[in-house]
């Protein structure tokens, strides 16, 4: 099954019809090498070092989050983040064989590192859109960025009400990008926009139901489209609700790479959102991918 499953995903990747999304798990794949967390236990654990926090929040990192902005304010919040991933690191093989897909539309990255973009840095005409907190960007749900991390100005808002300002309408030039980079949580480059404490969450999943927070070019790119999800557990409810809303009305095809037996929790998403899980590493997945390269390569 993991063969043809593969095969199935390497074909459909061909021909632009997957949208990778990618998990703080992958950074795994980089072993000791890894600078940065690679998982909210990590990065809860990391910030917990350097600001005392309840016991009871120690292992919830929204929460944690939220006591650190609470009483340390949201600047020492985004400096902390901003630290904890600001460590340079190799790309994983992962990343470099995903940058090298001829087509690549879209791709999703649920973490806040900048390996996503440091791979995509070799093509050409791409940029990327990124999450916002509201406690720094009032009103605003994402930014655009080009691929030199310099900020794409917003067209006139489509809507102005007394307490918000919705951008409903993209930039002009990001219909011309051949590839979009969507970091829903934000991400410490290029302007260390991080969506991590309990407000955070709550503000965007007052609106998510609706796709407010979800940017427009994205909904339009998913359309009938399939979801690869790498590195991503959905053990938790906010896990579930950002994959459940981002790949709303895609295709009714996905895959998720999980080698560890998922939760009941987890086997009841897969089985409502239509996501094949394969018992399968990333590794092994990786070797696949970079053999059908090697190929497609040599028949050119």
């Amino acid at each position: 099954m993991t063969a043809a499953a593969f095969a199935d995903i390497l074909d459909q990747l061909r021909i632009g019809r997957v949208v990778p999304y990618l998990g703080p798990g992958v950074l795994r794949l980089a072993g000791d090498a890894c600078a940065v967390p690679d998982s909210a236990e990590q990065l809860v654990a990391q910030l917990t070092t350097k600001v005392k926090v309840p016991h009871k929040l120690r292992g919830n990192l929204t929460s944690a989050a939220q006591y650190i902005e609470n009483f340390k304010h949201r600047v020492t919040l985004n400096k902390m983040m901003t630290e904890a991933f600001a460590p340079d690191m190799a790309l994983t093989a992962l990343h470099q064989a995903l940058a090298a897909l001829p087509l690549l539309p879209l791709v999703v990255h649920a973490w806040y590192d900048d390996l996503p973009q440091r791979a995509l840095a070799a093509r050409r005409n791409w940029g990327l859109v990124q999450g916002v907190s509201q406690t720094a960007h009032f009103g605003r749900w994402f930014n655009y960025f080009r691929a030199d991390g310099s900020a794409v100005p917003e067209p006139p808002p489509a809507l102005v009400t007394d307490d918000t300002t919705i951008f409903a309408r993209p930039p002009a030039e990001v219909a011309g990008w051949f590839t979009l980079l969507y970091q829903p949580l934000g991400s410490v480059k290029p302007a260390g926009n991080f969506l991590i404490s309990d407000s955070d969450y709550v503000e965007v999943l007052t609106e998510i139901d609706i796709q407010t927070p979800i940017p427009l070019p994205v909904q339009e790119l998913r359309t009938g489209r399939h979801f690869l999800f790498l590195g991503c557990r959905f053990a938790e409810q906010l896990e579930r609700s950002f994959a459940r809303q981002i790949m709303k009305r895609s295709s009714d095809r996905h895959w998720a790479l999980l080698p560890e037996p998922p939760t009941r929790n987890e086997a009841r998403f897969l089985d409502e959102q239509g996501i094949t899980r394969i018992d399968a590493s990333l590794s092994e997945f990786v070797a696949a991918l970079t053999s059908a390269q090697s190929v497609d390569r040599a028949t050119v």
